[in-house]
């Protein structure tokens, strides 16, 4: 650490803070809060979606599992533009539903149980990947402060997400993002040019290393690699968070627009991760954490004042994850079961104060959940999530948006409650060869189909 390289993280957390701090005061009520009052542009809309999806585990995340097991690290980027792809087909039909939730959606066309399981459920997988990006940012903490206690790292991290969203929510979160965007581009891009000259050429890394482990995009297995990319299409495509991104475009085609710029970005930001990752095992094979390898790259091997700006575009990209996936799950709880229950915050003030009320209350717990010894592989909690997620949201959400009361209800909430428990519970004992979405994907989908049977109604 020079002088410089703290001159180069003041000058970007000092830019972020102030757009953050500008976006808060155009948010006067909830429906801007959640939805940015549907005025954004593409780039706008492409901010909001990376400036959750592109976060710890796309950078950090992924240089540590790379610098252990080399492409097959490349699959959260790789599934999340294919997901991005995919998401263009959902805008037209989303949007015109007007909902502010994903489950509100389905809550519409299948009543309030099935609205109220999916919210929950979708919730508990979302908070997971909040974990993932705390565990990110203390990465980046611990190298740039190397003396603060672990416990404190976490909380200071949830403190940096709240003030990140909680001033301006999706307008906030797609404001930033667009300048997080062009910051960690250039950071990751720059990362991956200056790893490979040092590395010796590709020709030296895939000389050096073993070829079977650290140049296969299936290292892992075909069901573990194959898995991880359906988790992050299913799980893109079940998220709150990008739906709230989609809905905050002004048009269609804006919405659009913002989904092709993403799928468009994110491959190449996992690429420099990659070969970051790649070069830290060739030349520092002794790093007592994976996760460490990224920050400690950027510390080491960049000039100072951009290793400070690169070191602080890691720290945002990781705050502005966690706080955009903490707003999704504030959105659904208000939505989808407070406002169920009491009319008490119909008034748009009191309504934008709970969310951000939510907000802090997810942020603390979810800190307070990773002081306990929960592992910190970053990518297996962000898999988890997405796969949890999609198990949850995805065969309900295109039963609502393409068959309606086609469909009975009892068959959608045993889908919503099935499917992810068959996810989590084989998640947990392991003895499958193959990814658990899998089979909680195949259950929900023959719930879903199984309610088509004897309603009477074409499909």
């Amino acid at each position: 650490m020079t002088v410089w390289t703290v001159v180069g993280m003041i000058l970007a957390l000092s830019a972020i803070v102030g757009v953050s701090v500008y976006s808060g005061r155009k948010v006067k009520n909830a429906d801007e809060f959640d939805k940015g009052g549907r005025s954004a542009g593409a780039l706008m809309v492409s901010g909001a979606v990376m400036g959750t999806l592109v976060g710890g585990s796309s950078t950090v995340g992924t240089a540590q599992l790379a610098y252990t097991y080399g492409l097959s690290a490349w699959w959260f980027t790789l599934g999340a533009g294919i997901a991005c792809v995919i998401l263009i087909f959902f805008v037209a039909p989303v949007r015109r539903t007007g909902r502010a939730t994903l489950v509100g959606i389905i809550a519409d066309k299948y009543g309030e149980k099935t609205g109220v399981a999916a919210s929950l459920l979708s919730s508990v997988g979302t908070f997971i990947n909040i974990l993932s990006q705390l565990i990110s940012a203390t990465a980046i903490i611990s190298i740039v402060f190397p003396k603060t206690p672990r416990s404190a790292e976490f909380f200071i991290a949830a403190a940096f997400m709240i003030i990140y969203v909680i001033f301006g929510g999706i307008l906030g979160a797609g404001m930033v993002g667009t300048v997080k965007l062009l910051l960690l581009s250039a950071t990751a891009i720059f990362g991956g040019v200056l790893a490979l000259p040092l590395s010796g050429g590709f020709g030296a890394l895939y000389s050096t290393l073993p070829h079977s482990q650290y140049f296969n995009l299936f290292a892992r297995g075909i069901g573990t690699d194959g898995g991880a990319a359906l988790s992050l299409i299913f799980g893109v495509l079940s998220t709150q968070s990008y739906a709230q991104a989609i809905m905050s475009g002004r048009s269609d085609s804006a919405a659009r627009g913002g989904a092709l710029i993403s799928a468009a970005v994110m491959p190449v930001i996992g690429a420099g991760g990659i070969l970051v990752g790649l070069y830290m095992r060739v030349s520092r094979p002794e790093l007592a954490s994976a996760k460490t390898a990224f920050p400690e790259f950027v510390l080491s091997k960049m000039p100072p004042l951009a290793a400070g700006i690169a070191l602080a575009t890691l720290f945002i990209t990781v705050l502005g994850t966690g706080a955009g996936l903490s707003l999704g799950i504030s959105t659904m709880i208000r939505n989808d079961l407070i406002k169920k229950k009491t009319r008490k915050f119909d008034d748009p003030k009191k309504g934008l104060l709970l969310s951000r009320g939510i907000i802090i209350v997810v942020l603390a717990a979810a800190a307070a959940v990773c002081v306990c010894p929960v592992g910190d592989t970053i990518l297996n909690f962000a898999f988890m999530s997405m796969g949890l997620r999609g198990a949850v949201v995805f065969a309900p959400l295109c039963c609502a948006l393409w068959l309606g009361d086609r469909v009975k209800p009892g068959f959608i909430l045993a889908a919503i409650i099935a499917g992810p428990l068959f996810v989590l519970v084989f998640g947990l004992i392991k003895v499958l060869p193959f990814d658990p979405l899998f089979i909680g994907m195949a259950i929900s989908f023959i719930l879903c189909a199984a309610g088509t049977v004897g309603n009477g109604k074409k499909i």
